[in-house]
């Protein structure tokens, strides 16, 4: 972490109770309690800021800067009434890409949702129970939670946490009479999609996989373990005839996207164009609401699962479709989330 992330995550010690729940909780052993202090304290190197901590403390000692229980249902209340929608979707930040990919998520499970009111989350986990009874009470009738599948969590035990909660706020409903189906569950993690016919048998994708989630075949193309992939995209980057993708990030999807938006950004005010490729994982709220970021600028924010995925060609397709520069927004080294991610960042944007 940063200098600059210092005060992300407080406790109030004058709140805190030294019941030490955020500390048998935090899934990176970034908190602890000092004895001789009598202080409970957070490791700020070690702290990812998932925001576990902070939805399980029982007396809101632990404050964070963003994604707190007052954000939460201000934004919601506020997107609800512009909407016109009583249908909450709360999303892992690596499972909601800014397409349609969300409704295609939602069909697969027999779910036919068009309008809701989207709320993305670093972890499905930071979601505390008084949270949900409050959306409910305030007029949500319906609230579906996206969750990456257990093990595939990049916080470790977001989704288990968040599961056991719902399960919980599900008990209470039904206690008190109400119908416990209002809350649902999908289970997904993004994989490779992957063409067969158009694969020349290279290997190159079983070389590369971090997470041997691809196996050759002595008779046939390789093999997809899904039940590995974590769609993390190192496959696609060096397929040499993309017929391994990550999906929702398709190599022609992608290039379509800004190609179109560099046209009418370069008629726009004289600036400069620039193109921001960003890790899903590296930004959180700040991209929830580009325009506030990017107010005044002429800058266009694509977003990709991880850059190790991210294919340097394009970077020179960007500059030939018109803009004028190219950044990148990566993790840390240390809050990567993937394997090999940041390393693989740095070797791409370098060529």
């Amino acid at each position: 972490m940063s200098e600059k992330c210092f005060a992300t995550v407080e406790i109030n010690q004058d709140l805190c109770s030294r019941c030490c729940v955020c500390h048998s909780i935090c899934p990176f052993e970034a908190i602890n309690y000092d004895r001789e202090k009598d202080k409970v304290e957070i490791d700020i190197q070690k702290c990812q800021v998932c925001g576990i901590c902070a939805s399980a403390c029982p007396v809101a000692a632990i404050k964070i800067a963003y994604y707190d229980y007052e954000q939460l249902v201000s934004y919601v209340d506020c997107a609800r009434k512009k909407a016109g929608s009583d249908t909450l979707i709360l999303m892992c930040r690596g499972n909601s890409p800014s397409t349609c990919e969300v409704e295609d998520i939602l069909a697969d499970q027999g779910l036919n949702i068009k309008n809701y009111v989207p709320l993305r989350l670093p972890c499905a986990g930071r979601v505390p129970t008084d949270f949900i009874f409050k959306t409910l009470s305030s007029g949500v009738k319906n609230i579906v939670s996206i969750q990456c599948e257990d093990k595939f969590c990049r916080y470790k035990e977001g989704t288990k946490i968040n599961i056991r909660r719902l399960q919980l706020s599900k008990n209470v409903l039904k206690q008190l009479g109400f119908d416990e189906n209002v809350l649902k569950v999908v289970k997904y993690s993004r994989k490779a999609v992957y063409k067969t016919e158009e694969c020349v048998g290279c290997d190159k994708c079983v070389f590369i996989c971090p997470y041997n989630a691809i196996k050759a075949e002595q008779f046939s193309t390789p093999r997809i373990v899904y039940e590995d992939c974590v769609g993390c995209g190192a496959c696609a980057l060096v397929c040499p005839h993309k017929a391994i993708e990550v999906k929702g990030f398709e190599f022609d999807n992608v290039l379509q996207r800004y190609c179109q938006a560099a046209k009418a950004m370069k008629t726009r005010n004289g600036q400069p164009a620039v193109l921001v490729f960003s890790c899903q994982w590296s930004e959180f709220s700040a991209l929830d609401n580009p325009n506030n970021v990017l107010g005044g600028k002429n800058a266009l924010i694509l977003e990709v699962p991880c850059f190790k995925g991210m294919d340097p060609v394009h970077v020179v397709n960007a500059l030939q479709c018109g803009f004028d520069g190219v950044m990148g927004v990566v993790c840390a080294a240390e809050d990567c989330k993937l394997s090999e991610g940041r390393d693989t960042a740095e070797r791409n944007m370098i060529v």
